[in-house]
Formats: structure tokens, C-alpha cells, sequence
């Protein structure tokens, strides 16, 4: 005996005879095609409404949620429901702060110190701060925020031999940079900057007011300053659905 799965899991009206589309995909359009007379912030119908209005199963209405939440077009929060999505945040790959950045789209930057630490440099810190292995390492977790909510976890290492007062002064400026540049007068040139695509971990998704699971943007920034010396260490986590990164290319010089 066969068995016929096309009803449940395939739409056989894929276009042009080509590939069977999976059913969920085409209650995913739907649903998005529903966003779009929705302002951002509006609350979506529960998944148990959802599946009245389209004539579908809650399992192929979740399925298509969660990949709509995961693409940054709905939100969800626990225990209050699923919403549009408002508009990603836009960064410029440059060597700014995220207090500059933050100023620049309009909103109110803030930051929340979770840990200040001194570490021993394992081999990879040592060669990335230009220190010997064993050297102590200033370790600064912070979450950053905009306008309240919580954008990205950035964890900061430098050399606590050359920057040693500065856990007192993050109380006095709200950016690490300027801090650098008033405290110690070091400026940052140059950095190298590295984005990969990750899943939130259960402490990511806590701080972040996101699900475990979704993704993430994983961004490490390596900074030197006018004299070529490593001044600073940086991994950042970012709120997948809440960002979007913008860069300007060139061709190369002749």
C-alpha cells in the first residue's frame, strides 16, 4: 500500500511544473503577505486562528512563523505572542562606537556592564593583544541598548598592564572609546572585523529578549591604534532579527 504525503507536507501546483513546494512555504507568503496592512508592533492572530483562516494545520502555521521570526519579519515574545516586525537597524562596517551608531540612527545608546575581569592571556589573547601568555587580560562584558531594548552582548579584552585604571572610568564615559582617547589618549585607526551567522545560546536568548535557537550575528573586531599597536580584542552577539549590516565598496586602487 502507498501512502500519498502531497496533501499534507506538498502544494503539486508549483509553478511552471518545476519542484513541488512544501506546504508550509506557501502559508509562510501568506502570513507575510497579512504583515505587510499590518503596522510594525501589531499583533499577529494566534497560531490556532491562523490555521482557521488558512485552511491549514498549527503544525504548518508554526513552521512558517518560525522561519518568518528567524528572517527578522515577525517577532515573537514569551508569553505575550507574535508581532510584526519593525524595521532592522542599519550599520555602517566602520570603526565607530556603538554609542556613534546608535546617535547616528536617531536613538538613545545605553550600556549595561554584566562582568569586568582580570584574565590570564591564553595563546590566542597573547598574540591578538601583543602580551606574553600569563599576562592579565582586561575582560569587559557589556549588553548595548537602544532606546531600552537590548541589541548585542560585547565582550571586550585588552592589555590591563597598559589600560590600568580603566574599569573606573566606565562609570565616567559612556563610551569605551572616548575613554581610550580622553584617559589614555590612544585612538583606534585600524580594525579588522570578521560577521558569522550563529544560533543563540539559552544566555544569549535571555539577554537578548529573543528565543533560543534564532539566529545571531557573531561579529569579532581586531583594533590597532596610529602605531600599529593591538589596542583591543572585541566579540560581539547581535540580535539577528534586529540587524542589518551596510557596507560601502570600491574597486581596489590600480
Amino acid at each position: 500500500m502507498t501512502t500519498d504525503v502531497s496533501s499534507a507536507q506538498y502544494d503539486t501546483r508549483a509553478p511552471g511544473g518545476g519542484a513541488r513546494v512544501p506546504k508550509y512555504y506557501r502559508i509562510k507568503q501568506r502570513v507575510l503577505e497579512m504583515t505587510q496592512s499590518r503596522m510594525p508592533g501589531a499583533r499577529m492572530p494566534a497560531e490556532r486562528l491562523l490555521a482557521l483562516e488558512l485552511a491549514t494545520s498549527r503544525t504548518t502555521v508554526r513552521r512558517a512563523l518560525q522561519e518568518l521570526v528567524g528572517e527578522g519579519r515577525l517577532d515573537r515574545m514569551q508569553g505575550k505572542g507574535t508581532f510584526v516586525a519593525r524595521p532592522k537597524l542599519s550599520r555602517t562596517l566602520q570603526l565607530t562606537s556603538h554609542t556613534e551608531d546608535m546617535y547616528a540612527q536617531g536613538l538613545a545608546p545605553a550600556s549595561r556592564i554584566l562582568d569586568v575581569r582580570h584574565v590570564e592571556a591564553d595563546g590566542k589573547l597573547s598574540q591578538l593583544l601583543d602580551i606574553d601568555v600569563g599576562d592579565s587580560v582586561l575582560r569587559i562584558e557589556r549588553l548595548r541598548l537602544a532606546n531600552g531594548e537590548p541589541m548585542a552582548i560585547e565582550t571586550t579584552h585588552l592589555s590591563a598592564g597598559r589600560f590600568p585604571a580603566l574599569p573606573a572610568s566606565l562609570a565616567t564615559f559612556t563610551s569605551l572609546y572616548t575613554a581610550l582617547a580622553e584617559v589614555y589618549g590612544v585612538h583606534l585607526t585600524e580594525a579588522e572585523e570578521a560577521i558569522e551567522t550563529s544560533l543563540a545560546t539559552p544566555r544569549d536568548a535571555a539577554l537578548l529578549a529573543t528565543e533560543v535557537g534564532h539566529p545571531v550575528l557573531l561579529l569579532c573586531r581586531h583594533s590597532q591604534d596610529a602605531q600599529g599597536t593591538p589596542v583591543e580584542w572585541v566579540r560581539s552577539v547581535y540580535r539577528g532579527s534586529r540587524y542589518k549590516f551596510v557596507v560601502n565598496l570600491k574597486p581596489p586602487a590600480d
